[in-house]
């Protein structure tokens, strides 16, 4: 259910406002401008339910730059951590997060580890969290107590290999990190600690000593980053996070990489969807990001046979009758009923923040809204689905603060859109060089 505007808290909505007025995606609130999605709820839904009683899912997510793919990602996120799910969006690119090279997909997915309440890098504290569920359940057995802190050591450790038998058959070293760090904190050791826990979320550079200490050694390759994920997944789960929502971001990326290296990414994708379907990864829900050309082009998926079978979904039927089970979900993107709809909420929004609420009913009413609304994708060359970021920038920082600062501020009277090359992403700076019928502050020398 989309969140009423009326039950948002101050706090909340300064922080959907500041994000919104930056042009950039907020990282939470996103259910109060979820315009379009509401067909895909119970279905994801029930997938979240899946996830969080063992089982696991996955979705490709399909849609034009502009589509609102980041926005669907962590509106998810958000349905996400409300039912205690740990959360983890990765973007993928060539240099930084090559998907080939899943160490370094692993590493990024530490970095950007978030719960309901704890920010990246939650790793930390998920791991404390989890030490701490291990000592209460070893204590209510009844056969050691809190005062025995050797035999309590000790049955916890028994406990964690327990826990941890699946993991330890494939990567032993990931079960030995944890009760080196578990020794550290006991002594008090916090340079230990915290090496350990470095080399948990796969960081390179740890101290040879650090590692010595806890009987590992090397760093995470290729190879370990699915048993460090499928640690990961049993660890949140015994600490009261019953799954990870993983997002891969901007994976259409690939198609710009070597050839080589663009089909050991493919391959890579295939394996984790193998290893998923297998069951080796309880709790897991995959999201991948890509453009139409990524899955039905021959630099993208279709390159890699038994990669495009695994995500074969037909498109040839009318959009509006997409099923939201399906592999692949498509957004269709914006237009121009549901981008009056979005600046509606946002102005809605904005009101329950603003010092002089009273000035918006008259001077940003909703006719204001759809004439703002056209003029902006007027001057993106009627290219609707790469204007929210824009239209929303504009209504707020424009529009509906100027109105609440000046009393004698009317945006039919004293405002003309223009646009400064400087606040345009490439997209959107294409799209604004073909409107030819619009005049625009456009600087695009480039010498």
């Amino acid at each position: 259910m989309t969140t009423p505007v009326t039950s948002v808290s101050a706090a909340r909505r300064r922080e959907v406002i500041d994000a919104l007025r930056r042009g950039t995606v907020p990282q939470a609130g996103l259910g109060l401008f979820a315009v379009g999605l509401e067909r895909f709820e119970t279905a994801l839904d029930d997938d979240l339910t899946i996830v969080a009683r063992g089982g696991s899912a996955f979705h490709a997510l399909r849609g034009e730059y502009g589509s609102g793919k980041t926005f669907f990602a962590r509106w998810l996120a958000e349905r996400a951590k409300r039912r205690g799910l740990a959360v983890s969006e990765v973007q993928i690119s060539e240099t930084e997060t090559p998907l080939h090279r899943l160490e370094t997909v692993y590493r990024r997915l530490v970095e950007r580890l978030t719960t309901a309440t704890h920010q990246p890098s939650a790793l930390r504290a998920v791991v404390d969290s989890w030490f701490y569920a291990l000592e209460e359940e070893v204590l209510a057995d009844g056969a050691v107590t809190e005062d025995d802190e050797a035999a309590l050591a000790q049955a916890v450790d028994e406990l964690l290999e327990r826990r941890l038998a699946d993991v330890a058959r494939t990567t032993p070293a990931f079960s030995a990190a944890l009760r080196g760090y578990r020794r550290a904190v006991a002594a008090g050791d916090g340079a230990q600690a915290e090496a350990l826990i470095a080399w948990l979320a796969g960081q390179r550079s740890v101290a040879a000593s650090a590692k010595r200490t806890a009987g590992i050694r090397g760093d995470l390759d290729h190879f370990g980053a699915l048993g460090f994920l499928q640690g990961l997944l049993t660890v949140l789960r015994d600490c009261g996070h019953p799954g990870l929502l993983l997002v891969l971001d901007e994976v259409e990326t690939l198609q710009r990489m070597r050839s080589d290296v663009r089909e050991k990414s493919l391959n890579a994708l295939r394996q984790l969807l193998d290893e998923i379907d297998a069951g080796r990864f309880p709790g897991l829900f995959l999201v991948i990001t890509g453009t139409p050309a990524f899955y039905d082009g021959q630099q993208g998926v279709q390159r890699l046979a038994p990669l495009a079978q695994r995500l074969a979904t037909d498109f040839t039927t009318d959009a509006r009758f997409d099923s939201p089970r399906a592999v692949q979900l498509r957004l269709p993107g914006f237009d121009l009923p549901a981008l009056g709809e979005l600046g509606r909420k946002a102005r809605d929004l904005y009101a329950g923040a603003a010092r002089h609420p009273e000035r918006l009913p008259d001077r940003v009413d909703d006719a204001y809204v759809d004439e703002l609304a056209r003029a902006l994708t007027g001057s993106l060359g009627g290219r609707v689905g790469i204007a929210p970021r824009l239209y929303l920038r504009k209504l707020v920082a424009d529009v509906l603060d100027r109105v609440d600062e000046f009393t004698d501020f009317d945006p039919r009277a004293h405002y003309a859109l223009t646009l400064s090359n400087d606040e345009l992403t490439e997209t959107e700076r294409n799209a604004a060089a073909g409107a030819g019928d619009v005049e625009l502050d456009l600087d695009l020398d480039t010498s």
